[in-house]
Protein backbone atom coordinates (compact mmCIF):
# COMPACT_ATOMS: atom_id res chain seq x y z
CA UNK A 1 0.00 0.00 0.00
CA UNK A 2 1.43 3.18 -0.79
CA UNK A 3 1.27 6.97 1.09
CA UNK A 4 -0.31 9.22 -0.76
CA UNK A 5 0.12 12.97 -0.33
CA UNK A 6 -1.28 16.39 -1.42
CA UNK A 7 -4.22 15.93 -3.21
CA UNK A 8 -4.05 11.65 -3.08
CA UNK A 9 -1.28 11.98 -5.31
CA UNK A 10 2.68 10.61 -4.33
CA UNK A 11 3.29 14.66 -4.01
CA UNK A 12 4.96 16.39 -1.25
CA UNK A 13 2.74 17.47 1.60
CA UNK A 14 5.59 19.80 2.84
CA UNK A 15 5.89 21.67 -1.06
CA UNK A 16 2.02 21.98 -0.62
CA UNK A 17 1.49 24.11 2.25
CA UNK A 18 5.14 25.88 1.17
CA UNK A 19 3.65 26.63 -1.43
CA UNK A 20 -0.39 27.54 -0.19
CA UNK A 21 2.06 30.22 2.34
CA UNK A 22 4.13 31.73 -0.08
CA UNK A 23 0.56 32.41 -2.19
CA UNK A 24 -1.35 33.41 1.20
CA UNK A 25 1.82 35.92 1.92
CA UNK A 26 1.92 37.05 -2.06
CA UNK A 27 -1.77 37.62 -2.05
CA UNK A 28 -1.62 39.96 1.50
CA UNK A 29 1.36 41.87 0.06
CA UNK A 30 -0.53 42.32 -2.91
CA UNK A 31 -4.12 43.15 -1.40
CA UNK A 32 -2.22 44.95 1.54
CA UNK A 33 -0.46 47.31 -1.38
CA UNK A 34 -4.13 48.35 -3.19
CA UNK A 35 -5.17 51.71 -1.48
CA UNK A 36 -9.51 52.74 -2.34
CA UNK A 37 -10.27 56.11 -3.17
CA UNK A 38 -14.16 56.99 -3.38
CA UNK A 39 -15.24 60.12 -5.71
CA UNK A 40 -18.78 59.86 -4.28
CA UNK A 41 -20.57 62.79 -3.52
CA UNK A 42 -24.32 63.79 -3.86
CA UNK A 43 -23.40 65.63 -7.10
CA UNK A 44 -21.39 62.54 -8.20
CA UNK A 45 -22.73 61.74 -11.79
CA UNK A 46 -24.14 57.80 -11.57
CA UNK A 47 -25.70 57.91 -14.88
CA UNK A 48 -25.48 59.13 -18.10
CA UNK A 49 -28.74 58.95 -20.48
CA UNK A 50 -28.29 60.81 -23.58
CA UNK A 51 -27.46 64.18 -22.55
CA UNK A 52 -28.64 64.51 -19.00
CA UNK A 53 -26.43 63.21 -16.18
CA UNK A 54 -28.21 61.47 -13.64
CA UNK A 55 -26.89 62.62 -10.37
CA UNK A 56 -26.50 60.44 -6.96
CA UNK A 57 -28.90 63.14 -5.73
CA UNK A 58 -31.63 62.80 -8.11
CA UNK A 59 -31.24 59.21 -7.46
CA UNK A 60 -32.92 59.80 -4.18
CA UNK A 61 -35.75 61.75 -6.14
CA UNK A 62 -37.27 58.83 -7.00
CA UNK A 63 -36.68 56.77 -3.56
CA UNK A 64 -38.58 59.98 -1.52
CA UNK A 65 -41.54 59.20 -3.38
CA UNK A 66 -41.36 55.61 -3.21
CA UNK A 67 -41.13 55.49 0.53
CA UNK A 68 -44.05 58.02 0.17
CA UNK A 69 -46.26 55.88 -1.54
CA UNK A 70 -45.20 53.42 0.82
CA UNK A 71 -46.49 54.60 3.71
CA UNK A 72 -49.39 55.91 2.28
CA UNK A 73 -50.68 52.46 1.64
CA UNK A 74 -48.16 49.39 2.08
CA UNK A 75 -49.40 47.12 -1.04
CA UNK A 76 -48.50 49.71 -3.70
CA UNK A 77 -46.73 47.84 -5.90
CA UNK A 78 -45.13 51.10 -8.11
CA UNK A 79 -43.92 52.83 -4.15
CA UNK A 80 -41.89 49.71 -3.75
CA UNK A 81 -40.62 49.55 -7.43
CA UNK A 82 -39.43 53.35 -7.16
CA UNK A 83 -37.34 52.82 -3.22
CA UNK A 84 -36.03 49.57 -4.38
CA UNK A 85 -34.60 50.36 -7.89
CA UNK A 86 -33.42 53.95 -6.64
CA UNK A 87 -31.51 51.99 -3.88
CA UNK A 88 -29.98 49.39 -6.28
CA UNK A 89 -28.91 52.41 -8.34
CA UNK A 90 -27.32 54.31 -5.63
CA UNK A 91 -25.69 50.67 -3.86
CA UNK A 92 -24.55 50.40 -7.56
CA UNK A 93 -23.29 53.83 -8.42
CA UNK A 94 -21.37 54.00 -5.11
CA UNK A 95 -19.39 50.65 -6.16
CA UNK A 96 -18.85 52.57 -9.50
CA UNK A 97 -17.46 55.43 -8.40
CA UNK A 98 -14.67 52.90 -6.34
CA UNK A 99 -11.04 54.06 -7.68
CA UNK A 100 -8.27 51.04 -7.00
CA UNK A 101 -4.77 52.04 -7.10
CA UNK A 102 -1.40 50.29 -6.79
CA UNK A 103 0.55 52.22 -4.03
CA UNK A 104 4.08 53.34 -4.63
CA UNK A 105 6.18 50.91 -3.97
CA UNK A 106 9.70 49.92 -4.88
CA UNK A 107 10.64 47.27 -7.96
CA UNK A 108 12.29 45.25 -5.21
CA UNK A 109 8.82 45.07 -3.18
CA UNK A 110 6.88 44.09 -6.73
CA UNK A 111 9.06 41.58 -7.37
CA UNK A 112 8.62 39.98 -4.06
CA UNK A 113 5.25 40.09 -4.27
CA UNK A 114 4.90 38.45 -7.63
CA UNK A 115 7.47 35.69 -6.68
CA UNK A 116 5.60 35.15 -3.68
CA UNK A 117 2.39 35.13 -5.37
CA UNK A 118 3.47 32.74 -8.88
CA UNK A 119 6.30 30.94 -7.55
CA UNK A 120 4.12 29.93 -4.52
CA UNK A 121 1.44 28.81 -7.26
CA UNK A 122 3.72 26.99 -9.24
CA UNK A 123 5.19 25.23 -6.21
CA UNK A 124 1.54 24.19 -5.13
CA UNK A 125 0.36 22.88 -8.22
CA UNK A 126 3.83 20.41 -8.60
CA UNK A 127 2.70 18.91 -5.21
CA UNK A 128 -0.28 18.06 -6.91
CA UNK A 129 1.94 16.09 -9.17
CA UNK A 130 2.80 12.34 -9.05
CA UNK A 131 6.52 11.50 -8.38
CA UNK A 132 6.47 8.44 -10.72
Amino acid sequence: MSKRGAGGTQGGVGRFFLGLAMMIAGGYLFLSSIKIVNNFSLGYSLYRMGGLNLTSGLVLVPFIFGVGLIFYNAKNLIGWLLATASLIMLVFGVIASIDFRLAPMSAFELMTILVLAVGGLGVFLSSLQDYK
